[in-house]
Formats: structure tokens, C-alpha cells, sequence
């Protein structure tokens, strides 16, 4: 890889938590609960899957009992999803994962055991969904499995028409420079593309657009930082000293 854990703590820097926008109507318990309750009937008695491509493999915010690899045909991974807060700000917008139409998205699954189905899907919603502009981006989706199978899947920010969306997609050239630069107050833009990647390489998973993506990034960062900025510090006696990550502002 090109893009490095160092370059990462580089692009970290303090920011406050701007709160949602003012143009957000944000989902209320009740909501929550309505659509708990459709998904669990949409689901049935049928094993609940729960479809992970970006940040849900590293950190999923919700209890499975099983994970395996598999497909979603029809589906890409794109940074399409515009944020001002989290992994941006309102001064330094950032972009985050979704899937658009076209193309094979190779991820995983996980099963949610079959008597905490509802306790999971809101667990689930409570991570991914937080206003009603959201409400169109979630599905299940038929995801094939390493051994031919093709079951539906609870997948999360699959099209839809959140305002939020970018559209037409970004060439990897212009996201690049977004993704070097953009942090809000949970972390990164370059540090959720990094951990993405690094996550799905455990699983033998290499997304031919990210892989070309952080080898962009990771030249946007030298850029922005300058190449000192990645020589491992020495002591008085010209040696190399043990590096502690920088997190500069």
C-alpha cells in the first residue's frame, strides 16, 4: 500500500462536533422502531444478513454469530455520500462509502442470530440512518456466496435520493484530494479509506478502485505535508529514535 498509517495520523486534526445540520430532520425513536418493525417483517423467519463494504466490516455496531465473504452484482463502491460531520466539516466536506448502480461489490456478511433479529436491525439503523433524507438508501439486496448460493442481505446507503448524494460520480482524481484533507470530530476521511482497504485485504478482498484511490490519496498527502514530513525522526547522535504517529493540526 501506498497510503500509510503515518500519513493517516497526519490528516488528523481536533474538531468539534457541529451537530446535525439545520436542514436535517432527524429520525425520532419512534421512526426507529416503525422501521425495526417493517424490516423484521420483511425478513420473516428467513436468516437475517446483514451486508458489509466499507466502515460496517471494522466496525459494525451491531452483535452477529456468523461472517462470510460475498457479492452484491449490480453494485460498485463509490465515495458519492457527502458529509459535514463525522469524518468532515462544514468548512472541509469529506465523502464517504456508498454503493452505486453498476458493476460488483465484493464484501461481507454477517448473521444476526435468529431471537435478536429486532434488537439487531435497530442497533443497525441507530448506526447507519440518523434523518429522514436517509430513508431510500436501505434495501435488502441478493448477494451471491463463495458457494453459489444467493441470499438477501440487509445492506445500507445502496442508491436512493438523499440531497446528500453526488451525482454523477467523481472521477478517483477528484475524490482523492477531498479524502486527503477532509476530518471532523470522529476522524479522517483518508483514515476511514485506510482502514476500509487494510480490512478488506484480511479477507483477501483488493477493490481495484480503492486500491488506485489510496495510491492517489497517499500523493495528495505528501503534498499537502511535504515529503520531511515522513522521514523517521533521529536523536542528538544521528540515530534513528523510536517514531511516535504525529497528530498535527
Amino acid at each position: 500500500m501506498s497510503l500509510t498509517q503515518q500519513m493517516v495520523d497526519l490528516c488528523f486534526r481536533e474538531e468539534e462536533d457541529p451537530g446535525l445540520p439545520a436542514a436535517w430532520t432527524p429520525l425520532t425513536d419512534a421512526d426507529y422502531t416503525a422501521l425495526t418493525e417493517r424490516l423484521v417483517e420483511e425478513i420473516g423467519d428467513e436468516p437475517l444478513w446483514i451486508f458489509a463494504y466499507g466502515s460496517l466490516i471494522w466496525k459494525p455496531g451491531f452483535a452477529s454469530i456468523a461472517c462470510k465473504r460475498a457479492t452484491a452484482y449490480g453494485w460498485h463502491r463509490s465515495f458519492s455520500l457527502r458529509i459535514e460531520r463525522g469524518r468532515g466539516s462544514p468548512a472541509q466536506p469529506g465523502l464517504m462509502m456508498m454503493l452505486s448502480r453498476g458493476g460488483r461489490c465484493d464484501g461481507l456478511i454477517y448473521r444476526v442470530a435468529d431471537h435478536d433479529k429486532r434488537e439487531q436491525i435497530e442497533s443497525a439503523l441507530r448506526r447507519e440512518l440518523s434523518n429522514k433524507d436517509s430513508l431510500s438508501t436501505f434495501r435488502f439486496l441478493p448477494v451471491r456466496t463463495e458457494d453459489g448460493g444467493t441470499i438477501p442481505a440487509l445492506t445500507f446507503w445502496a442508491g436512493g435520493d438523499s440531497p446528500r448524494i453526488v451525482k454523477p460520480l467523481l472521477p478517483l482524481e477528484e475524490v482523492a484530494p477531498i479524502l486527503a484533507r477532509a476530518c471532523g470530530h470522529r476522524g479522517s476521511c483518508a483514515e476511514y479509506l485506510y482502514n476500509t482497504v487494510v480490512h478488506l485485504a484480511e479477507f483477501g478482498i483488493r477493490d481495484r478502485n480503492l486500491w488506485r484511490l489510496q495510491e492517489l490519496v497517499a500523493k495528495e498527502v505528501e503534498a499537502v505535508h511535504g515529503a520531511s514530513a515522513f522521514q523517521a525522526p533521529t536523536n542528538a547522535a544521528g540515530t534513528l529514535s523510536p517514531y511516535t504517529s504525529a497528530r498535527l493540526t
